[in-house]
């Protein structure tokens, strides 16, 4: 490699553009305001009420839901959009029938 090859060559431009983020983000920072520290800035307000913080549980449960759904579709289209021609598409479409009495089997669990 020479000359204009080593400078776009990724490693180099991938330093490059780390030290340009880095540039940027201590010009801003040079730049912005300090903070005054203000009693209440942190506390929870609504309306006008100070509401008293609570722990909120998060679940996992609807997005492994989805997240089995679509991946059982992208593999679905995979597999279908790969079929060779011929008699084997028969079996593509037993396919496609499994994963409808899949999707059918997750849509109405309880």
């Amino acid at each position: 490699m020479t000359g204009i090859g080593i400078l776009l060559s990724p490693p180099v431009a991938f330093l490059f553009f780390l030290a340009a983020a880095f540039g940027l983000y201590a010009l801003g920072k040079g730049m912005a305001p300090k903070p005054n520290p203000a009693g209440g800035k942190l506390t929870t307000y609504a309306c006008g009420e100070n509401i008293p913080g609570i722990k909120v549980q998060f679940g996992y449960r609807l997005f492994f839901f989805i997240a089995l759904f679509f991946t059982m579709m992208h593999v679905a289209v995979l597999v279908i959009a790969t079929v060779p021609s011929g008699r084997i598409v028969f079996f593509a479409l037993f396919y496609l029938v499994m994963i409808a009495l899949s999707v059918s089997a997750l849509v109405t669990r309880s």
